[in-house]
């Protein structure tokens, strides 16, 4: 399939700990998606005793399963081939990844951003289960590796869910919501019991089904979404130069970027890597159809504004004749 012509497929990252209830949530975006005539697929990564397979399989959605360890580190590889592999054979309308709760959610962020590299994904806000009688008890000691980690898997999300909150009383729920607001101020809390959310507000409030022209429609709430991935389809080639006058004007809010450009000036194309605040260019001969691709992340900063400055260096080159 031209990569052109492929659709843009969202991806949604399920963040928390083991038992916060993110199978649960899972479960049921799967059947709400299916009641929408759309075929999810899903990557599990959670080591621990619940078998969803059995369960995925009854209702026949596509899963890939990476239990030897985590996405964030020993199979980010792995991911990238599982992903796609899925995607390839599968063609899913939409794909959920269950992150296991051991991982950093920037690393998972950055691992499923190597995939679209090569894959028309669309990477959603995060969406973070929070066990709240759990959450109670780390906010309380603030101590040890697990309050640290759930603190980053809180701060990462765009969506909150505060889960198992009839486990708590009135004072306690008052407690939570005060620290989820210190730790992340941008997010949407939503409490729930059994993650029983209204799903299609969850989801609208992601964005939705956008369009896959990203110049056109970008139904994103850019002013919730703390962590924030955008992967820009370049149209045309870019100027070497200016490109990477941009990457140097990048606000110190995008940590990360990466991505397979043609340059207008060059002979070959490059694969582009940034990260705290370096950046590195080398020449590459990819095999296959992969796109022009650039994906940023970082925290709270304006996709609008990165996407039009995008289009101006492809523009520009256009006006100038350069190709």
């Amino acid at each position: 399939m031209n990569v052109e012509q492929q659709q843009v497929i969202p991806v949604y990252i399920l963040s928390g700990f083991l038992g916060s209830g993110k199978t649960t949530l899972l479960q049921q975006l799967i059947t709400y998606w299916k009641n929408q005539g759309l075929r999810p697929a899903v990557v599990m990564n959670e080591i621990g005793d619940v078998n969803l397979d059995g369960l995925l399989v009854e209702e026949e959605v596509p899963m890939a399963e990476m239990l030897s360890g985590c996405i964030c580190c020993s199979i980010r590889a792995d991911l990238s081939s599982e992903m796609s592999e899925l995607i390839a054979k599968e063609k899913p309308d939409v794909v959920v990844i269950e992150a296991t709760g051991a991982a950093n959610p920037m690393e998972v962020l950055d691992a499923v951003a190597e995939v679209a590299l090569y894959q028309k994904l669309e990477i959603k806000p995060m969406i973070t289960v929070v066990d709240a009688p759990h959450l109670l008890e780390l906010a309380r000691t603030q101590k040890g590796k697990t309050y640290r980690l759930m603190q980053e898997q809180i701060r990462c999300g765009s969506v909150l869910i505060l889960n198992k909150i009839d486990r708590v009383d009135q004072e306690e729920a008052d407690e939570l919501r005060g620290q989820l607001a210190s730790w992340n101020s941008f997010a949407r809390i939503i409490p729930a019991v059994k993650c029983q959310v209204n799903l299609s507000e969850l989801l609208q409030f992601q964005g939705g089904h956008q369009e896959s022209d990203h110049r056109e429609h970008d139904h994103t709430h850019a002013s919730h979404e703390h962590v924030t991935v955008y992967t820009h389809y370049f149209r045309s080639a870019v100027n070497s130069e200016l490109f990477e006058q941009f990457i140097k004007e990048l606000p110190r809010d995008i940590y990360r970027g990466k991505g397979v450009l043609t340059f207008s000036d060059t002979s070959s194309r490059f694969l582009f890597q940034y990260a705290y605040r370096e950046s590195d260019y080398m020449r590459i001969n990819p095999q296959g159809n992969i796109p022009d691709v650039a994906v940023f992340i970082g925290e709270h900063f304006d996709k609008q504004l990165l996407a039009s400055r995008l289009i101006e260096l492809e523009e520009s080159v256009k006006s100038s004749g350069s190709i």
